[in-house]
């Protein structure tokens, strides 16, 4: 048996008992009434959960399957697409861009920061006929979430262009009203804030986005989003769908319900502020130095000179049984990455900073042993 690990990584991450437990359900003809019942549930709750009256959809993929079908369904060759790049995620949206045949317009920025609205308005002052704004809201490799978002969302409408966003590590541990914030396409997916097993995506879908997707030529079979609504219309999928972990999407969509989203966002930010306040007192810092645009889903803090970020999460993972990420890419080596999102609440927190605290003293970095800990309960007090 595979022991049990407090799992705390920016994705996939803990699941709640009654979400498992639904996956045991049995198996459904999924063209048949009872699939057509779970489906119109989901679409309830997804529309909650995204704060929209727009069309959303479940794809039996992964989160990088539903930016694939973002990108397949609106970018042609040679069409212009603005895109921040700051950290792997955005450059892997570059990337897509780029091997559907269309020109990403690249706003290159150190990772560790963020894109502001200013600069959205700059370029596109400067480029003609840009057809949409790429972007990614939380880079999960660095620990950075875009504060302005909503500006942006305002210059795309002004501008008239399309605004698609990856909100993959994000989505249901912020704020993300989609409607409000003029998002056109919006990309989540299960194993993260949700708290749902890895396996599929969730997208939301505007009016304004339609009007383009109708007019793509060679739209992709697996994820045509025409086809997807044709049969959403009879509430069915076009392909056999991965049921069990539509069972698990709809019951964590419940539990997120029943909680409620200022709560939740509220309850990832306590704990997001008790990581960064604890690193802090334990002589770590925070991979982006702005403090405003710090995620609370993604904790991204540098590795001390002299420590060996592997043998510390090795220490953690079968010492103390807590299981956190390094970096990726080039940051591999250079820092820490602690998911604090789905099911994250003092409990989760104070057992990752004890962990944190003990394996650093176990590699003989100087660690005044219980301060982390302490400094978080405090903020968990106040």
């Amino acid at each position: 048996m595979i022991e049990r690990k407090l799992i705390m990584l920016p994705g996939p991450t803990n699941i709640p008992d009654r979400v498992l437990n639904s996956m045991i359900k049995p198996i459904i003809s999924h063209r048949g009434p009872e699939f057509r019942k779970l489906y119109q549930e989901i679409t309830e709750n997804l529309k909650y959960l995204f704060q929209t009256q727009s069309d959303v959809f479940v794809l039996s993929t992964s989160g990088t399957g539903g930016i694939e079908c973002a990108i397949s369904n609106i970018v042609e060759p040679n069409d212009k697409v603005l895109v921040p790049v700051f950290g792997i995620f955005s450059e892997r949206l570059k990337e897509k861009i780029r091997r559907r045949g269309g020109v990403p317009i690249e706003l290159n920025l150190e990772w560790g920061t963020a894109p502001k609205a200013s600069e959205i308005r700059e370029i596109l002052e400067k480029e003609s006929d840009v057809k949409a704004i790429a972007m990614v809201y939380n880079e999960t490799s660095t620990g950075v979430t875009v504060r302005e978002l909503p500006k942006i969302g305002e210059i795309a409408k002004e501008k008239g262009i399309l605004l698609i966003v990856d909100a993959i590590s994000i989505l249901g541990g912020d704020k993300l009203p989609v409607d409000e914030w003029n998002i056109d396409i919006c990309i989540g997916g299960s194993q993260k804030c949700i708290a749902c097993p890895p396996g599929l995506a969730v997208v939301s879908v505007s009016q304004k986005a339609w009007e383009t997707i109708e007019k793509t030529k060679n739209k992709p079979m697996y994820f045509d989003l025409t086809r997807m609504r044709e049969y959403a219309e009879r509430k069915e999928t076009p392909f056999t769908p991965a049921l069990p972990i539509f069972y698990a999407l709809n019951e964590a969509l419940e539990i997120i319900k029943e909680e409620g989203l200022e709560k939740r966002f509220q309850r990832h930010k306590k704990c997001a502020e008790a990581f960064y306040a604890a690193l802090e007192k334990l002589g770590l810092t925070a991979f982006p130095k702005d403090r405003t645009v710090r995620s609370n889903t993604v904790i991204a803090v540098n590795v001390p000179a002299g420590v060996d970020n592997a043998k510390v999460r090795e220490i953690m993972r079968e010492k103390y049984k807590v299981v956190i990420a390094g970096g990726i890419g080039e940051l591999k080596p250079k820092i820490f990455r602690i998911g604090c999102m789905g099911i994250i609440s003092q409990a989760e927190v104070l057992m990752t900073i004890n962990a944190l605290e003990n394996a650093l003293m176990d590699v003989g970095y100087n660690v005044n042993l219980g301060i982390g800990t302490a400094t978080a309960r405090e903020i968990f007090k106040s």
